[in-house]
């Protein structure tokens, strides 16, 4: 048993966390914004870009890119619309609804999205090179375990 005073008192172990993890998301979302920038892009135009590219061919709505966002964007609809007018998307009222908007992917994005897609897969490898497979397979399921909590 060790004669070490316990330095991290349970109700303190969840800040460090806390804090550690805003850390990590900052350090790493910073790395993404530098190899982001050179192509006029944003981490979160960037989201966008794959988001909709999944949703191939059908679009989505506004309201469900914003469902399927890494993080929260108040103003999803400036968003779009600066995107729209640099032709990395494209939108169109429904014809049975025209209360919804769709958004797809132009060509354009396409384009720029797959030029991104080796880069961003070696930043990743960069990113975690230091920690092997194994222990990276651990954090993310870790992770998703925090992510998947329940509503308060």
């Amino acid at each position: 048993m060790s004669s070490r005073p316990n330095l991290h008192p349970p109700q303190q172990v969840e800040a460090e966390v806390f804090v550690a993890l805003q850390k990590i998301a900052d350090s790493l979302g910073l790395e993404a914004a530098q190899l982001l920038k050179p192509h006029g892009l944003t981490g979160t135009q960037y989201n966008v870009l794959r988001i909709l590219r999944g949703a191939e061919p059908q679009g989505l709505p506004c309201s469900g890119i914003g469902d399927r966002m890494i993080s929260h964007d108040p103003d999803m609809t400036r968003l779009l619309d600066r995107m729209e007018k640099r032709g990395l998307i494209s939108r169109a009222r429904q014809t049975d609804d025209r209360r919804v908007v769709r958004t797809r992917i132009t060509p354009a994005g396409l384009v720029l999205l797959k030029s991104l897609d080796q880069p961003v897969r070696e930043l990743h490898k960069r990113q975690f090179l230091h920690m092997p497979a194994a222990r990276l397979k651990t954090l993310a399921k870790l992770l998703e375990e925090v992510r998947a909590r329940g509503p308060e």
